[in-house]
């Protein structure tokens, strides 16, 4: 029996075929490619729609190859929070595939005293543009002026009130003032025995959340007891034993504040292990409105952080910085986490 024939290989649009189908130069497509700002608007739609009807992909190793310019960014994080994570990497990576760039990603050891050997060899061995960099590298001051050093390019993503001004690019998130309204709405439904307890210190985030809660007790007139507050990690497993150690106490907490919602739903785990009823028996809160907080139940009082669109932002960032037509000293810009009120919050029992 005859066979047909073989179906042709289906071929991969080309830039050509992007030009072709927009009416424009190749050099225009490379442009709107690579983010240019010498493109007219609507030309710059119409190669867009050309390049979505086509489904045409950039190839950035190609382009690394053929250009002294690299076509690839890097994503460095040392995180336990694979939710945080996640949202990290889709935020990079959009901008990346609306910008015809590759994106490594380098899981590291924030801790190691040679990071910036192994950062440098990276984004020269891999022709890297430039590295986005994550909490707790970000907050590594020597790191990111060895880095600088060197010539390479970095947006950091931070934790901070307001912008560091440190001469380095960056986005930066005030957690301070969302865990104030955490602790503040805690304390106006009658809570005043409220336990916090730590991400990892190696955080900045962990400590300008400290710092809101500390600084809404105080505002308030609440001493603050030492006994509340728990040291741990941005982990599920730290934030059931520190509330197993806060319910030990004579006069145990009415409410909790983990430092995320990884945590909050550890400290949920272990009040209902104990038999506790939530939020009568005991508030809990979170921070970053990731999946745990909406999957738990009841669902988990929290500050809504964009996380994804921090990272984008700070991708964006980072190719103004590599791009030599770039202003030289672009504002760095800054988010602020906002209160989402859940069912894991309520006034505490009245005392019999």
């Amino acid at each position: 029996m005859k066979t047909g024939p073989r179906e042709a290989t289906v071929r991969r649009p080309t830039i050509k075929d992007v030009a072709e189908r927009a009416e424009v130069s190749l050099k225009t497509v490379s442009r709107v490619i690579n983010d240019e700002p010498s493109v007219q608007a609507r030309t710059r739609e119409r190669v867009r729609q050309a390049i979505a009807e086509l489904g045409y992909q950039p190839d950035p190793s190609a382009r690394s190859l053929r250009s002294a310019q690299p076509y690839a960014l890097g994503l460095v994080y040392d995180n336990p929070n694979p939710y945080y994570v996640i949202a990290v990497q889709n935020g990079v990576l959009s901008v990346c595939r609306e910008t015809g760039y590759g994106l490594q990603i380098h899981p590291c050891d924030s801790s190691s005293p040679n990071l910036a050997n192994e950062l440098i060899e990276l984004v020269q061995h891999s022709r890297l543009a430039g590295l986005v960099l994550a909490p707790p590298m970000s907050e590594r001051k020597e790191l990111v002026a060895e880095l600088v050093a060197h010539g390479v390019h970095l947006v950091r993503i931070v934790s901070a009130a307001a912008d560091p001004q440190d001469g380095s690019a960056c986005v930066y998130v005030d957690d301070r003032d969302a865990a104030y309204d955490i602790t503040e709405h805690l304390i106006q439904l009658g809570h005043s025995r409220i336990g916090f307890l730590w991400g990892g210190k190696s955080h900045g985030s962990s400590w300008e959340r400290y710092k809101g809660y500390e600084d809404a007790l105080r505002e308030y007139g609440i001493p603050l007891d030492a006994d509340l507050v728990v040291e741990g990690d941005y982990s599920f497993d730290d934030g059931f034993r520190g509330a197993r150690r806060l319910f030990a106490l004579t006069d145990r907490p009415t409410a909790i504040f983990g430092s995320n919602d990884e945590i909050a739903a550890g400290v949920l785990a272990a009040a209902k292990s104990s038999g506790m009823n939530v939020p009568y028996d005991l508030s809990i809160a979170g921070f970053e409105d990731s999946p745990f907080s909406k999957q738990s139940w009841p669902a988990l009082t929290t500050a809504k952080q964009a996380t994804q669109e921090i990272a984008r932002h700070a991708a964006h960032r980072l190719l103004q910085e590599i791009r030599e037509h770039a202003p030289k000293a672009a504002a760095n810009e800054g988010f602020s986490p906002e209160l989402v009120v859940r069912g894991s919050t309520a006034p505490p029992r009245p005392k019999t």
